[in-house]
């Protein structure tokens, strides 16, 4: 098997843990300091990821406007998006705030018409619009059914921080520096703002040792070693699309992990959820290829 699909589906099985992983560990941490100590686990894998190839010197070569870029980005992704995103699956089952997450494939698109002045195709309007109604499937719930509640504040944040992700992924055009380089940076400027929310918000004491634990492999597995695994496998690739279609293999597996190890039973209602917005990202990339 070639290099660039090994670690891309390398890749696909760190990030299809990350679901079970936010649940499980919000039982014993709350999202601000789950969010803290993941971020820091995740810098001190990518410093010493560029250690070992001697790029670690390149972080002190920036100009000061290079250095305040990576500060917004960082302030966007992970501090603002994983805030939200968290706090999502805080709120809902696994099996609907991970799907939602997916839709900024969507959200991207619709950004570039204002952001980099693209035009909305018919088909990205009909990819829109099916994704979204993929949304509404997963999200429905009969209220007059007892335990099938659900939270749409978590709904709300759960499409609302594909926004975020996707403004992330914007800026970052504009980024000239190695891809980890860039990525350390942001999430090396988002510690002292994650401190200081911990402060206000929540507490930078750990109460139950189960929670860092779980703080350690989503900075491990979410962050740190996957963002590593991705861009070799971006870098790895003649044809970049090939790679980056292996990502959607992730919200599939991901349902597997949820229903074996959290033990969410998985309703027909969130297969249909899926495979709308899975349909709509599909038409979507499809135009994207088109155009190439």
């Amino acid at each position: 098997m070639k290099k660039e699909y090994v670690f891309g589906l390398l890749t696909v099985l760190f990030w299809s843990t990350s679901a079970t992983a936010f649940k499980l560990t919000l039982q014993y941490l709350d999202v601000l300091r789950l969010l803290l100590y993941s971020v820091i686990t995740a810098t001190f894998i990518l410093g010493a990821f560029l250690l070992i190839n001697k790029k670690f010197t390149a972080l002190f070569k920036l100009k000061l406007r290079e250095y305040a870029f990576y500060f917004l980005l960082g302030f966007l992704n992970p501090f603002v998006y994983y805030w939200m995103a968290v706090k999502a699956y805080d709120l809902l089952p696994a099996q609907i705030a991970q799907p939602i997450n997916y839709t900024w494939v969507i959200t991207l698109s619709l950004l570039s018409v204002p952001l980099l002045k693209q035009r909305l195709s018919r088909t990205q309007i009909a990819a829109t619009l099916i994704s979204y109604s993929g949304v509404v499937v997963l999200s429905y719930r009969d209220s007059s059914v007892p335990g099938n509640e659900i939270s749409y504040l978590g709904v709300f944040l759960a499409i609302s921080c594909t926004i975020i992700w996707a403004l992330y992924w914007i800026y970052n055009i504009r980024s000239r520096q190695d891809p980890i380089v860039a990525i350390f940076l942001t999430f090396v400027f988002s510690i002292p703002l994650i401190m200081i929310a911990c402060s206000i918000f929540s507490s930078l004491i750990i109460d139950d040792i189960r929670g860092l634990y779980g703080a350690l492999w989503i900075g491990c597995f979410e962050f740190g070693f996957a963002f590593i695994t991705w861009i070799m496998a971006l870098k790895s690739a003649k044809n970049t699309n090939q790679v980056i279609n292996l990502i959607f293999l992730t919200p599939f597996l991901s349902l597997i992990m949820i229903h074996t190890i959290l033990g969410e039973e998985i309703r027909i209602q969130t297969w249909a959820g899926i495979l709308l917005i899975m349909a709509g990202i599909t038409m979507q990339k499809y135009k994207e290829l088109k155009k190439h």
